[in-house]
């Protein structure tokens, strides 16, 4: 694969309790989600940390909640690159999410990003997210979404 083809598979982070407290500053959870507004959908884009207490948010209309959970992955990017972080902890609820990070945008890079001869859904995003992986230490964790607080890991 020649080095314009290549997309840096993100690696598996671990749980975030497992983190040291010297990665845990580098932690970020990510979450989208979309809803009905009279006859508009409305999506939002959220990005946590635990150890700042801070949350960073962009929101639009027309799209879906997948859209969301992708934006907000482009926000987790936007404040590791703006703060020169070593490397980004990413947490994501969804497998969508995950499994793109983890080798689908691979694939759809080497295939013109097209699945099965059809354009890959939202490709200017993970386009871009794909270009930003190149450039930054991403470690990417899936963790159960919508679970009681007594099944979190607190």
């Amino acid at each position: 694969m020649s080095p314009e083809e290549e997309v840096t598979r993100t690696e598996e982070a671990p749980p975030y309790n497992k983190l040291t407290e010297d990665e845990k500053p580098y932690a970020l959870f990510t979450d989208g989600s979309c809803r009905i507004v009279g006859k508009h959908r409305r999506w939002k884009a959220a990005v946590w940390s635990p150890t700042r207490r801070v949350a960073e948010a962009a929101e639009g209309q027309g799209e879906s909640s997948q859209f969301a959970k992708e934006k907000a992955i482009q926000l987790a990017l936007d404040i590791a690159e703006r703060e020169k972080w070593p490397t980004l902890y990413l947490y994501t609820g969804s497998w969508m999410v995950a499994n793109a990070l983890w080798g689908w945008l691979q694939q759809w890079k080497q295939s013109n990003w097209q699945h099965r001869g059809k354009p890959i859904w939202a490709a200017p995003l993970w386009q871009d997210i794909a270009a930003r992986l190149e450039k930054l230490v991403v470690k990417l964790h899936h963790v159960d979404a919508h679970v009681p607080k007594s099944r979190g890991t607190g």
